[in-house]
This record gives structure tokens, sequence and C-alpha cells, in this order.
């Protein structure tokens, strides 16, 4: 099956580039782009993918946060206490 697309001048730039770099076809290069594009679409995301850039992103403090949980809360809301 043919199918023509229009694409914006950057698109195809960028695409051009990554088809030199990479050795491949633009043919090619589309269909796995949307093969890539369509199976992540067709599987819903777990609640591991969806969170994944925000775990373990609060590095401000150091230690055992199971241990310390109370005072870090303390010191994150009210202020760093003297205990």
């Amino acid at each position: 099956m043919t199918v023509s697309v229009r694409l914006p001048e950057c698109t195809e730039r960028q695409l051009s580039s990554y088809c030199e770099s990479h050795r491949i076809s633009k043919s090619e290069a589309i269909k796995q782009a949307l093969e890539l594009f369509l199976d992540h679409r067709a599987k819903p995301a777990t609640p591991y993918e969806l969170g994944k850039d925000g775990f373990g992103s609060d590095r401000s403090h150091s230690g055992d946060i199971a241990k310390n949980t109370k005072q870090l809360l303390r010191e994150k809301f009210i202020g760093k206490t003297d205990r």
C-alpha cells in the first residue's frame, strides 16, 4: 500500500538526518516509527511507566526516608527543628 504524507521542512530534515546516520531509507524509518507508535498506543501504560519520571526525584534529603519520615515532613512543612 502506498501512502503520501506531507511533512514540515523541519521534520523532513530531521528524518533525512536520522536515516543518513542509521543507514536506512525514509520508508523504513517511517514504517518503524509507525509500528512503535501503534504498538505503544495499543498497550495502556502501566502505573510505573506513567510515574517513572517522578520516582526518586526528591534528592533534598539524605539517609533512610522510611525511618525519618516524620522528621523529614516536619522539616519540609514547618522548618528545621533542633531534635
